[in-house]
């Protein structure tokens, strides 16, 4: 048998066959319905008495089996590996293949005989691993008589596995079967914990004792924490045959951060798993970028009055000409419909392959194909009687498919066009109105043009001609050269030279701004346009000056490159076409070294390392980072980033969080009021009102953090929009949002909702907020409140 390596907490599990070809998914309750629809259902009900596989494909297919635990926090104290729960198979039918599973090493479950066999009385490891997929496997190679043995190891969750296969004959019979299997122990323990804490909740966590034996069981229930503090842990538990009981345990959470619990019962069942502890204060977030080059130092300063346990320091780390790429291949096709975007759509096409070839990346050619013929289409529409203008933004782009005969004529006879409207003066194109610095950046972006079409002598010759007459009105007009846009311009597209581009380099360097986090960029002044008449963007400024300072040994390039990647968007780019194209030559530029094998990034405070991490060659291709608690970050300290070795091609964002105290706030005429309920007890409905002051025909969205364990009634909030109180809600991670309706002028906003309270103790709200969308300076917020819970 062929076996195929797999990761934990991959979707599912595939199998197929040289003789024959099966899908199999394993997969936790209920979740195949949701996946697959009914087709598990259909193949159950519709197999075929007396197997399953028609022809050479039948026969048994053979598994087994074995436990898997993640590494958690108590490994070393428990010295487990971890293991999943006791599988017992209920009957199969005959349509459904026989499985064989072979348990972990204290327990074993043969799937023929449905039974159980205990090997020891050795403690049971610790469950930590809880997918609710966890095997899909496409490709298994079966025997001559259709067999075929595959190891896989069962997740640590007590639960109902479907197994689901799909098989087919070389002659391409096809068939399938559902059967499953019940992962559960004879005694074992289940706490409910949930999905997040507030800090300084007081919770009482129930926690399950399962019986599935004849007889009562007796043992000690122990709950251990980390990252919090628990009461009356310890205690000893009686559970009926065939019973279970429900004990509640005290838990008090401190500062934000993991917490981690672990249940055990006895030696017969232990359990970890974990959840965080939100803080309760106001976000802040202090954010550096830069390139990984060299070491960077950089100085953030922490608020003085963080709440406990909230500074925590990420970085993040990205590919820089490699990722951009890859983000510009899936998202320039969806982009809209322009001449400059086309253009550089058919650029990139035909670069793309050479470009990751030498980054180290290989070109998926169906893709290039597809996309070339999409922008191919549209630029030949925009081609058939171009301008200049039009005819400069093209040719580059036709040329770079040379083994396509009509780009490769359409680039020609587009090259030839711009050639032949260069005046005597040596400046191309212009019309009445134009400035003069329009009319020099159009004559660059002709020069670059030209000189695309340079590969046969005649185009040498002609870009020759051209690049003199060009080079003599840089030089004529260098003294009302003023902002560095249009010199980066004259550098990067029109090849200016000698002394003159001397002048221009220094007149960049000149232009340049830093930012405190030592990045920087070429802003664009004003009444400055690009040959289009557009104004360009600073991030195409940016790329220009770039592209103009190649060489400069005081150019500083790397904290350039630094800002044109923290201001790339990937779906959206740089902006238009014309900065995209000018974007990406940058990063290319900036960027060409392909990754090492391993780069080993260190973050450092004050000397002191936070974190750190190595990532190695396949990593890197994509956005990686690193976190850690960073108490005491309070003030101002140097922080370092550092990569062994430097990397150009990779950026990074150094981000330091913390959560202060919130305030009452107040601004632009908005006021706010909330009540909770009085008294909350589990698993009844509450009420909470809120009261809005605003003024009229402005639309308001409200938000409101909920304590830990509330669950908004939706039915109460359809009511408000069916009312039309309210025109949307929203419900996610803790939140309430509502979208409150223009109120008319004096009328009031008073909305009432439900909500069920499921975890009884003191727990913390989080803030109210209200504003208007896209008007920060209209905002009130309300700070925490405390709910007691019965």
């Amino acid at each position: 048998m062929k076996q195929r390596s797999w990761m934990s907490g991959a979707v599912g599990l595939g199998v197929g066959f040289v003789l024959g070809g099966m899908t199999l998914a394993l997969v936790a309750g209920d979740l195949i319905r949701r996946t697959m629809g009914q087709s598990a259902a259909a193949l159950a009900g519709n197999a075929a008495p007396g197997g399953v596989f028609d022809g050479e494909a039948s026969g048994a297919l053979k598994k087994t089996m074995k436990s898997f635990g993640s590494a958690n926090s108590y490994d070393e104290q428990v010295g487990s590996r971890g293991g999943g729960g006791l599988a017992e198979p209920p009957p199969m039918p005959a349509a459904a293949p026989v499985a064989e599973m072979a348990a972990p090493p204290e327990q074993e479950v043969d799937a023929k005989e449905g039974g159980i066999k205990d090997k020891g009385g050795a403690a049971a490891p610790t469950r930590a691993w809880f997918p609710e997929t966890f095997l899909f496997e496409p490709l298994v190679v079966t025997d001559a008589n259709g067999v075929a043995t595959v190891p896989v190891r069962v997740p640590d969750r007590l639960t109902q596995w479907r197994v689901l296969a799909l098989a087919h004959s070389r002659s391409g019979a096809q068939a399938g079967a559902v059967t499953s299997f019940a992962g559960t122990l004879p005694t074992y323990v289940d706490p409910v914990l949930p999905p997040f804490l507030r800090a300084g909740d007081t919770v009482r966590l129930p926690v399950q004792v399962v019986n599935t034996t004849d007889k009562a069981v007796e043992a000690a229930l122990k709950l251990d924490v980390k990252g919090a503090q628990v009461e009356a842990g310890t205690r000893t538990v009686r559970v009926p045959a065939r019973g279970s009981v429900v004990e509640l345990v005290t838990v008090k959470a401190g500062g934000a951060g993991p917490v981690t619990v672990r249940a055990s019962l006895g030696d017969t069942d232990a359990v970890v798993r974990d959840f965080d502890v939100w803080a309760t204060g106001q976000p802040v977030v202090q954010t550096r970028g830069g390139s990984l080059a060299a070491p960077r130092t950089l100085s953030l300063n922490g608020p003085a009055d963080a709440q406990a346990g909230s500074e925590r320091i990420r970085l993040q780390v990205f590919p820089g000409a490699l990722g951009v790429i890859r983000a510009e291949l899936a998202a320039v096709e969806r982009r809209p419909v322009d001449v400059a975007g086309d253009a550089y759509a058919l650029l990139l096409a035909g670069q793309a392959p050479q470009l990751l070839k030498a980054l180290g990346e290989t070109a998926d050619p169906a893709v290039m194909k597809a996309l070339a013929l999409v922008a191919t289409q549209r630029v030949l529409r925009a081609a058939r009687a171009p301008s200049v203008d039009v005819a400069t933004r093209i040719a580059e782009g036709a040329l770079a498919h040379p083994d396509n005969p009509v780009l490769a004529r359409l680039g020609e006879r587009l090259v030839a066009q711009v050639a032949q409207a260069q005046r005597p003066d040596g400046t191309c194109q212009g019309g009445d109105g134009w400035t003069l610095q329009r009319l020099l950046v159009a004559t660059a972006d002709c020069a670059r043009t030209v000189r695309a079409a340079s590969v046969t002598p005649e185009g040498k010759q002609r870009a020759a001609a051209f690049s003199v007459r060009a080079s003599g009105v840089f030089e004529r007009y260098l003294p009302q050269v003023k902002d560095g846009y249009t010199a980066a311009v004259l550098l990067a597209e029109g090849a200016a030279e000698g002394s003159v581009a001397d002048a221009l380099r220094t007149r960049v360097r000149e232009a340049l701004k830093s930012g405190p986090d030592g990045s920087a960029w070429l802003p664009v002044e004003q009444d400055t346009v690009r040959a289009d008449g557009q104004v360009p963007s600073a991030a195409e400024a940016t790329a220009m000056a770039v592209l103009a300072l190649q060489g400069d040994a005081k150019a500083p390039l790397a904290d350039l490159g630094a800002w044109l990647l923290a201001h790339y968007t990937p779906g959206l780019g740089w902006g238009d076409g014309q900065a995209n194209r000018v974007g990406l030559r940058a990063a290319l530029a900036l960027f060409k070294d392909p990754l090492p094998a391993q780069v080993r990034v260190t973050v450092a405070r004050d000397g002191q390392v936070v974190t750190e991490g190595t990532y190695d060659t396949k990593a890197l291709r994509e956005v990686l980072a690193l976190e850690a608690a960073a108490p005491g970050s309070a003030g101002t300290h140097v922080w370092t980033v550092r990569a062994e070795p430097a990397v150009p091609g990779l950026g990074f964002s150094l981000a330091l969080s913390a959560a202060v105290p919130w305030k009452s706030e107040t601004r632009g005429g908005l006021q706010l009021a909330v009540t909770g309920p009085k008294e909350a007890r589990v698993g009844q409905l509450a009420n909470m009102r809120v009261q809005v002051g605003a003024p009229s025909l402005l639309p308001l969205r409200f938000e409101q953090d909920l304590p830990a364990g509330v669950q908004v009634d939706p039915a109460s909030l359809d009511a408000l929009v069916s009312s039309g109180q309210v025109t949307g809600w929203d419900v996610q991670d803790g939140a309430l949002s509502l979208d409150l309706a223009p109120r008319e002028q004096g009328a009031p906003v008073q909305v009432e909702f439900r909500v069920l309270p499921t975890l009884a103790g003191t727990l913390q709200a989080g803030a109210a907020r209200l504003g208007v969308p896209g008007r920060p300076d209209i905002t009130a917020s309300l700070p925490p409140s405390t709910w007691a819970v019965r």
